[in-house]
């Protein structure tokens, strides 16, 4: 089995204690907490519905006016 237990977590917090220090620990999760929220949110929420003209069919409505 490939299961993360609590000597794998361990070692990636002493890896990551030493690669970026005790004072960037902090920022880094809360950042990565923010990225997934966003993430998440992004997800959940329909997409936004575009309400702008089209400027080609307004030309193909003129040219069907004048036939």
């Amino acid at each position: 089995m490939m299961g993360i237990g609590m000597k794998e977590i361990l070692i990636i917090l002493v890896v990551g204690l030493v690669v970026f220090g005790y004072k960037k620990l902090p920022e880094i999760g809360s950042s990565m907490g923010k990225a997934l929220k966003n993430f998440k949110k992004g997800i959940t929420e329909p997409e936004e519905i575009d309400v702008t003209p089209r400027a080609s069919g307004k030309k193909k409505k003129d040219a069907d006016d004048e036939a």
